[in-house]
């Protein structure tokens, strides 16, 4: 065993090494980039607990947390609870199911300590599996076709709300199935997600997730929370939540969870980044997970609000740019980043489920009690919605609607590469 983790661990390095401009860097050169970086990430614990996945989660003190080391949130004072009442966030819905239970698998092996935030720890081999030391934690920047190539239906038409059409421009490297709501100012959203553990391939990721947005298609600001499968973040191909932002459309700023300054935790019972479980069954036992982003009209945070009103934490509104006072957009669904979207052989990393959004309840992923808050403080469900998907024969999106009493039932997703994407 040790001798294959010592293999592991040199072609690790060898494969770093080789991304070095040149490959000039020196062993020791790299071995300070990541001993730095480790330093910065990982903050003394006041308690360590072992999960049974192998994670390592640090009970770290709220105040030492890595998002302080930011400049401008250094003197910042923790607002420890949003001032709104969860009670108020509730959407009275008829096609609210009987919960079930969704959890993180640490939290069997132990609790955090009142005053302290769980992080999970980022080892050595994490990241030394990616490019670039300093870009770890990343989505990668998006790369647009064209600055006038747009997204179209299937049928040619373009997306569109209140016969407006939608402009998105056509990404490279993403590929993704949403539906979308635009044309108010939204401090909320929320969604209760299916979740899933869909195949992967080693370099790509895929996410079920919610979006609040504002700002220029080419440079916009983005919050966003959710489950994914990242193998090359994370290391597995576990479904884990997350939580991500940028402030200029994932160029230069923004990360996943807490590996940068950009998000505040209060909570001690969530950890970002950590596997959840139990996992939905095709024709069986469905599972998901609620979450809700909202903004304290008292002070502009951003929360986010896992499960039954858990306050994970927040996105500071000193930090923010075009969502100090509101998203002018929101988005739900999924998407796969892969440098083999959008050409021949496509990947075969799933979104979803897997199955294509016609399957329906029990075999597609599905999002329900699908709501927006905007300045009438009421959750709803948005009154104007469009679905797009970028390439309906791999990933597929459907709005369906069971009578005319209930509320639609957003499904998505699909297996990637198949007959009709090759």
């Amino acid at each position: 065993m040790a001798n294959f983790i010592f293999w592991v661990f040199l072609i690790l390095v060898l494969s770093y090494l080789s991304n070095r401009v040149n490959g000039k860097a020196t062993f020791k050169e790299i071995h300070a980039d990541v001993d730095g970086k480790l330093k910065q990430l990982n903050k003394p614990a006041v308690k360590t607990i072992q999960s049974d996945d192998g994670d390592i989660i640090d009970c770290v003190n709220i105040y030492k947390q890595p998002t302080f080391d930011h400049p401008a949130l250094r003197n910042h004072v923790i607002q420890m609870k949003p001032s709104f009442n969860f009670k108020e966030m509730e959407f009275n819905s008829k096609n609210w199911s009987s919960k079930l239970t969704v959890f993180q698998t640490w939290q069997k092996s132990g609790s955090c300590p009142k005053g302290t935030v769980p992080i999970r720890r980022i080892r050595r081999e994490d990241l030394l599996r990616t490019k670039s030391v300093q870009q770890f934690g990343r989505k990668p920047q998006e790369v647009v076709l064209k600055s006038n190539t747009t997204i179209e239906h299937k049928d040619g038409r373009f997306p569109s709300i209140n016969s407006n059409a939608l402009a998105f421009p056509a990404v490279v490297n993403r590929s993704a199935a949403i539906l979308v709501t635009v044309g108010a100012n939204y401090t909320g959203a929320k969604a209760n997600i299916n979740v899933w553990n869909p195949n992967v391939e080693s370099e790509d990721f895929t996410t079920a997730q919610v979006w609040l947005k504002a700002g220029p298609n080419d440079n916009f600001e983005s919050i966003e929370s959710g489950w994914t499968v990242n193998p090359q973040l994370y290391g597995d191909k576990k479904t884990r939540l997350f939580a991500h932002w940028t402030k200029d459309s994932y160029k230069t700023t923004g990360c996943f969870d807490l590996q940068c300054s950009g998000f505040i935790q209060t909570s001690s019972k969530i950890a970002l980044g950590a596997a959840i479980s139990p996992i939905s069954m095709e024709l069986g036992q469905q599972y998901y997970i609620t979450i809700g982003i909202y903004m304290d009209e008292n002070t502009n945070n951003w929360w986010l609000i896992f499960g039954n009103g858990i306050a994970v934490g927040y996105w500071p509104a000193s930090t923010l740019n075009a969502l100090k006072n509101s998203a002018t957009m929101v988005e739900w669904g999924g998407q796969v980043y892969s440098s083999n979207v959008r050409k021949s052989p496509h990947t075969k990393t799933a979104m979803g489920s897997g199955k294509f959004a016609s399957s329906l309840k029990g075999n597609a992923c599905y999002m329900e009690n699908i709501a927006i808050v905007d300045f009438s403080t009421q959750l709803q469900y948005p009154p104007e919605v469009t679905t797009l998907a970028e390439e309906n024969y791999c990933y597929a999106a459907l709005n369906h609607q069971d009578g005319s009493e209930s509320l639609p039932t957003f499904y998505f997703g699909g297996p990637g590469q198949n007959y009709n994407c090759p």
